[in-house]
């Protein structure tokens, strides 16, 4: 019987014996492909110092996703004498750069097109190819143009008024909440539900319904999480829906684009900052249509609805940062958060019913000057990643080498030059003898360099000193401390480890 089928007895034992042989070829195949990424990640390297081994394609992704603050402290450690150092990210070589001159020179892109700037280490798989971040020469300088109507003086005062809204009304559920519990209250998810909702009404104002807001919420928290997963775009996966509630994201801001459009061609003034920005815009479709031009690139709904989105993400997470290293910085400094109160209540009390004006803003320098400190002293965003199109002489003896990722670390910068920089000082902004501000502008990097320097940084500052003020004029609190509270967590801007936990109740001015 064994040989009624001799056809099928040959083919069977053709397979055993291709099955024997595909063992030992699969390792040789294996163990090629292993030799081949060491000796490619090494030859990369070149001098710099860095792991001698990587583990085949996922290279130190586990330890950074696990322990990011560690991981960078020791990238910081090992690139301490040189500046710069190497490493490897799922297939990806990388290299960190901590001395501030090499940043600058990555920041500044001194030759067209050496560096992109990607914002994550895989930013335009996350984000799209379509995102302002990934622009450069005349295209990005066009579109920077038209979003300045967006920050001026005006702009920003009817930001102020908004900004004031928001933030008292959650101070005062923040009081409330307290005041149902005697815990402690971590501030972390209630700071960036506050700046969700500050971004979103400031942003897209009254043409976010609230049925949008909630699904906005709901995305933007996909979105969230899908920053910190590994970059594995599979069905179901964090990333992937990360990838995808972008695009639903940046299809509901464009709906609030069109809605502003048609609000500003009925002549109404402008409430929010889609507003300016379509105002300026409608007028420049009129001015290429008179004369016989197309309209502006990047002005259609939907590609306006994408970089509304851009500037959302770079206010909504380092805002809540910012926002929880400035509780943490008032509450270990007694004396700060003193000197900030008395020059609040000098110009503006929370009894007058009124909200504080752009003008007393300008004079609350000192409030200011802790704002920028917290800047300074916890940048949000530590690193700001790009990726090398072309091999870039980052030194005499270092070419970064086509498709690394570069990490320009602008904590690292932010505690060289400083006088004591490891030592909260709102002085070092204040003072004009000490003027560091200006004597150390190079460190100061928080808000990046060159040609996509943030646009909204006033923004910014104007919204951490206007939750500076209203905080503590309206609420006394105490930190929950806890051993290594203020360990730094990545989420993935950087926040106090327990989430910066208060004790908090309402302000009690001791009487005159």
């Amino acid at each position: 019987m064994e040989y009624a089928w001799p056809g099928l007895y040959d083919a069977g034992d053709a397979v055993r014996r291709a099955a024997s042989l595909s063992g030992p070829y699969l390792l040789c195949a294996l163990a090629f492909w292993f030799l081949w990424e060491q000796l490619s990640y090494l030859r990369k390297k070149g001098p710099l110092p860095g792991p001698l081994f990587v583990v085949p394609f996922l290279g130190s992704a586990l330890p950074m996703i696990l322990n990011p603050t560690g991981f960078w402290s020791q990238q910081a450690t090992v690139a301490r004498d040189l500046g710069v150092s190497a490493n490897f990210l799922v297939g990806r070589f990388i290299v960190f750069v901590r001395s501030t001159e090499l940043s600058h020179k990555v920041f500044a892109n001194v030759r067209p097109d050496a560096f992109h700037l990607v914002g994550h280490p895989f930013g335009k798989k996350l984000f799209g190819e379509h995102n302002l971040i990934y622009m450069f020469d005349q295209k990005h300088k066009d579109l920077r143009r038209r979003i300045a109507p967006n920050f001026t003086p005006r702009a920003l005062s009817t930001y102020i008024d908004i900004q004031q809204r928001v933030i008292v009304a959650h101070i005062r559920k923040w009081l409330a909440l307290s005041d149902s519990s005697p815990k402690p209250v971590p501030l972390r998810i209630l700071c960036r539900d506050l700046n969700l909702e500050t971004s979103q009404t400031v942003f897209a104002g009254p043409y976010l319904t609230p049925a949008a807001r909630e699904q906005f919420n709901r995305d933007y928290n996909l979105f969230n999480v899908g920053l910190m997963a590994i970059p594995f775009d599979l069905p179901g996966s964090a990333f992937r829906n990360a990838r995808l509630a972008v695009s639903r994201l940046a299809q509901t801001l464009s709906g609030t684009v069109a809605l502003s459009k048609s609000s500003m061609r009925s002549g109404a003034e402008p409430t929010c900052l889609i507003d300016f920005w379509m105002q300026d815009s409608l007028r420049e479709n009129a001015e290429a249509e008179a004369a016989g031009k197309p309209p502006p690139q990047e002005s259609s709904d939907i590609e306006i609805g994408g970089h509304l989105f851009d500037f959302l993400f770079a206010a909504q997470d380092a805002s809540t940062s910012s926002l929880l290293w400035a509780v943490a910085a008032l509450d270990a400094h007694p004396e700060v958060l003193a000197r900030v109160r008395a020059e609040v209540s000098a110009l503006w009390s929370p009894e007058s019913g009124l909200p504080i004006t752009a003008e007393q803003i300008r004079k609350m320098r000192y409030t200011e000057a802790v704002a920028r400190e917290v800047v300074r002293y916890r940048p949000p965003a530590t690193m700001v990643p790009h990726i090398a199109s072309e091999p870039f002489q980052l030194t005499e003896w270092y070419t970064v080498p086509k498709g690394a990722i570069v990490f320009p670390s602008v904590f690292e910068s932010s505690f060289q030059g400083f006088t004591e920089p490891e030592r909260f000082d709102p002085e070092r902004f204040f003072s004009e003898e000490r003027a560091e501000d200006r004597v150390y502008k190079r460190n100061f990097l928080a808000f990046g360099a060159g040609a996509h320097q943030c646009v909204g940084q006033r923004y910014a500052i104007n919204h951490l000193l206007l939750f500076i003020a209203l905080f503590v004029s309206l609420a006394d609190f105490k930190r929950h401390r806890t051993d290594g509270c203020d360990d730094i967590a990545y989420v993935p801007t950087i926040v106090p480890r327990d989430d910066c936990t208060i004790f908090l109740g309402p302000r009690r001015v001791p009487p005159s």
